[in-house]
């Protein structure tokens, strides 16, 4: 991917993330042959098992910067698919190089600053009115907004909110920003340069000045995170005219990243924006002004977005639960009574027509004259294994096997308005449903004679530009199916799989008509 592509594909994307539209409300046929029900044609609903089956990802995928639009830290570990604990890796660039951090400079403090997504609509407010702002002593009102951060999994461990956060540096070089790289990496690292107790909440500061209101201070919401400072005195202060600061090149040679991880293996994981992490070191430093010499304040930040390499390294603990026979069973010929869906390289879904439904309904096309209205492929959650309160996965990607492009009723109808790929229902009870639209798709198998009748379905949703459009549209040579959320969507669900007897067994449902 060229560097403008990826400027562009980084500015546009706008993020899919978490909770996403719900279709409930569309009407359930698509109006793909609506044509049928003129003059006299009648809708006639058809009902056809499949084999259903989990599709092992090997709990691998890319979570470079091109793919990583939003990072994930956190562990999550419960019963049906074990352990998954998501880490994050970073390089680091000098805001300019060559820096000059002036005469006697000594480095106060160095803060990590991230910024997680948030529930807006939960916040806390704390307003002091008689706070003294330290700069010149100005009397002001502090307000402090507290968020919590918006978790996937348990909401507090041990009856708590904590997570240990742990900051490491590198000691791997980690290459360029347009390397691919897969989330089952390792790095070694070495200095550890903080360990912070996160309760789960970011605070955002805002300070006015009591005689005209006016801001002095204002900090958005964020994580900050207070990193080693005598590290980072050697490392950066004290090394202001030094080779190793001269370029970007020598840089990531010389200090080669961090590595964020947590500490337990447990709680809930959270997502972040990757390109608006920084390291900002607030130092001081002479100044000599007619003679006298006073300390100045400065701060120096150091980047971490997205011109460095950057992956999640996502780790997993199957010891002992169901989805560990993922990797052993894929049974495409009967099918699996559950199957498994989880996000950031879990496994998927496979849904597989069989042959003799195939038949069946080109017999109805070529005999019967009938045209398909409207096909889906309909999912049940399976209670008895995923009967809990975590948020159920709200879409699907979805793909022909073998094939990285998008399925041709959404290529040619994402923009009819009468076509949706994904509708999920009654996603806060149990069982939720899911439908996937594949009518297009079924007519070209048989009436144009397409060879697909295999589908695949894994956790996360399209990514789009600012305008709503797919951005797998713009670059469809690099493979629609990459521009998606999947690599740091963390949902997952227990799904009915073939159970032939079973009402909720996974289905292919066709609406037809004929005269």
């Amino acid at each position: 991917m060229t560097k403008d592509i990826k400027k562009f594909f980084n500015i546009t994307a706008s993020l899919v993330i978490g909770s996403l539209i719900l279709w409930n409300c569309e009407p359930d046929a698509d109006q793909l042959g609506s044509q049928f029900f003129q003059n006299g044609a009648q809708g006639i609903d058809s009902t056809y098992s499949v084999i259903a089956y989990s599709v092992n990802n090997n709990d691998t995928i890319r979570t470079d910067e091109t793919r990583l639009q939003s990072a994930t830290l956190g562990a999550f570990n419960e019963p049906q698919f074990g352990l998954q604990k998501s880490a994050y890796v970073s390089q680091v660039r000098l805001s300019s190089y060559s820096p000059d951090f002036g005469t006697n400079a000594v480095l106060d403090s160095a803060v990590l600053v991230i910024k997680p997504s948030y529930a807006s609509d939960s916040a806390t407010t704390t307003t002091a009115d008689d706070y003294i702002y330290p700069v010149g002593a100005v009397p002001a009102k502090k307000v402090v907004v507290t968020y919590p951060v918006t978790k996937y999994g348990k909401t507090k461990i041990d009856g708590k909110t904590l997570f240990n956060i742990k900051v490491n540096e590198v000691n791997d070089f980690l290459g360029s920003n347009t390397d691919k790289i897969f989330s089952n990496k390792a790095v070694t690292t070495g200095n550890l340069l903080a360990n912070k107790v996160f309760n789960g909440t970011i605070n955002s500061i805002k300070i006015t000045k009591d005689s005209d209101n006016s801001d002095l201070y204002i900090r958005e919401a964020s994580l900050r995170i207070a990193l080693d400072s005598a590290f980072f005195q050697n490392k950066i202060i004290a090394k202001a005219s030094s080779p190793e600061l001269a370029d970007a090149a020598s840089f990531i040679r010389y200090f080669k990243g961090l590595k964020l991880s947590v500490e337990q293996n447990d709680g809930y994981i959270f997502n972040f924006d990757p390109n608006s992490v920084v390291i900002n070191l607030y130092y001081k430093k002479d100044k000599v002004e007619n003679g006298t010499t006073t300390r100045e304040e400065g701060v120096f930040p150091l980047d971490l977005g997205s011109a460095n390499t950057h992956f999640n390294q996502i780790t997993y603990d199957r010891t002992n639960a169901p989805a560990a026979s993922v990797a052993a069973v894929q049974d495409t010929i009967s099918g699996m009574l559950k199957v498994y869906a989880q996000g950031m390289g879990g496994p998927g879904i496979g849904i597989k027509i069989p042959e003799t439904t195939i038949a069946s309904i080109k017999d109805l096309y070529n005999n019967d004259k009938a045209g398909i209205i409207s096909a889906k492929l309909r999912l049940y959650t399976d209670v008895a294994s995923w009967s809990n309160n975590y948020q159920k996965p709200s879409y699907f990607v979805v793909k022909q096997k073998d094939l990285n492009t998008y399925l041709e009723d959404m290529s040619t109808l994402a923009y009819t308005g009468v076509y949706n790929l994904v509708k999920s229902y009654d996603l806060d009870k149990n069982p939720a449903k899911y439908e996937i639209g594949i009518t297009q798709t079924l007519k070209n198998i048989v009436e144009k004679e397409a060879k697909s009748r295999h589908f695949i379905l894994n956790v996360g949703n399209y990514t789009y530009d600012q305008t709503g459009a797919l951005l797998g549209s713009f670059y469809a040579d690099l493979g629609a199916q990459n521009f998606n959320t999947r690599s740091y969507t963390p949902h997952r669900a227990v799904f009915v799989g073939t159970d032939p007897g079973n009402a909720r067994s996974a289905q292919l449902i066709i609406t037809y008509g004929k005269k």
